[in-house]
């Protein structure tokens, strides 16, 4: 089960994990938290397009449904709504009734059922900051661990399904410095212009996680990039995503990578699968049907940690710098049922971190 903010996260984020493991046999499941409806059109072929004006929240649900068949996965919305991405000096106050401002109790029970309901024994979804400051990305990975937590408790919304205990939870990768540097350096010795220089340039970590997990997709790339051009209005086909050939990005940095969070089964050095460790269907069913399992992994970091400035390693938002500076929004989880205490991101972001044009619908 992938668990993402926006419409579109699903194919930026992950797709070609989610479609390899689709083709190997295995059900996959995207939840998307809002329907993306304060997203800004990003392609400038489709900006004066009038349906797209007058409907956007409709066809924001089309595009997701075309990606999903690309995908070959299956998809539910948890039903928030969008918050949209808060711009200018002083920054705005977040709309009414936006995701990231809803009480994490009511949250949390909307994506427990799901749990309950679909079964998963593995879920990914953001680190602590988000994968980028979007509030709704800090939302979601709130909730998600959150409900990761009470899900398998059955003393917790007990109207909302039999209890189930996903056994392992993943954060998505981010851009590594060391994979945008390998696929800037194929760039340049093919004779091509990188899209990534300036990126690198102004190279400034985000966090310092850990890669637990590393899986081998690259034939999937295609149909990755297939379902995230299915949401036309968010990117733009021949925009900055799409200038690095498929054949360097196979050849030079042929996986997606995984953090994992919190797991019930040990973690193994340099794993390659998501579900190592779980045994057979039926051994997994029974362990994820188990009073007082007991955490075997565990590889959160605060919200609060920063990285080391003079470090080269670490992420980078999913997004890159421009020259002035923004303050991403505070975002607070107010508490319920769920007992997770606030969450907030109050990191300096350039807009390095957040351009209009890269974000991949992200607004």
């Amino acid at each position: 089960m992938a668990v993402h903010a926006h419409p579109d996260d699903e194919s930026s984020k992950g797709a070609a994990t989610t479609a390899k493991y689709v083709a190997a046999g295995a059900s996959v499941m995207v939840v998307s938290c809002t329907g993306g409806e304060r997203g800004d059109i990003l392609n400038e072929k489709l900006k004066n397009d009038p349906h797209i004006l007058r409907d956007i929240a409709q066809v924001r649900r089309d595009e997701m449904e075309a990606a999903r068949a690309v995908l070959g996965c299956e998809h539910t919305w948890l039903g928030f709504v969008d918050s949209g991405l808060p711009e200018g000096d002083p920054l705005p106050p977040l709309p009414e009734g936006c995701f990231a401002l809803e009480d994490l109790d009511v949250t949390t029970e909307a994506l427990v059922r799901v749990i309950r309901s679909y079964r998963p024994h593995v879920m990914t979804t953001y680190d602590e900051k988000g994968g980028y400051p979007h509030p709704d990305h800090i939302m979601c990975h709130t909730v998600a661990m959150s409900a990761f937590e009470a899900a398998g408790d059955p003393e917790r919304y007990p109207h909302a399904g039999e209890p189930w205990q996903p056994l392992k939870i993943y954060y998505n990768g981010g851009w590594s410095k060391d994979r945008l540097t390998a696929i800037h350096d194929a760039m340049l010795e093919g004779g091509l212009d990188s899209p990534y220089a300036e990126w690198l340039a102004n190279w400034r970590p985000r966090r310092h996680g850990r890669v637990t997990t590393r899986i081998a997709c690259s034939d999937y790339f295609e149909t990755r990039d297939r379902a995230l051009m299915a949401h036309a209005t968010q990117v733009d086909p021949d925009g900055f995503w799409f200038q690095v050939p498929l054949a360097i990005q196979q050849r030079v940095w042929g996986v997606e990578e995984f953090e994992a969070a919190v797991s019930y089964v040990p973690i193994p050095e340099e794993e390659d699968d998501l579900f190592a460790g779980l045994g057979t269907l039926a051994e997994a069913d029974a362990l994820a049907t188990t009073r007082g399992l007991e955490i075997a992994y565990d590889g959160r970091i605060s919200p609060d940690a920063e990285p080391e400035q003079e470090e080269d390693g670490g992420d980078s938002s999913e997004t890159h710098v421009e020259a002035h500076t923004v303050e991403a929004h505070t975002v607070e989880a107010h508490t319920g049922e769920a007992g997770d205490t606030v969450v907030s991101d109050s990191d300096d972001i350039t807009s390095d971190d957040i351009t209009s044009d890269e974000t991949n619908g992200e607004h």
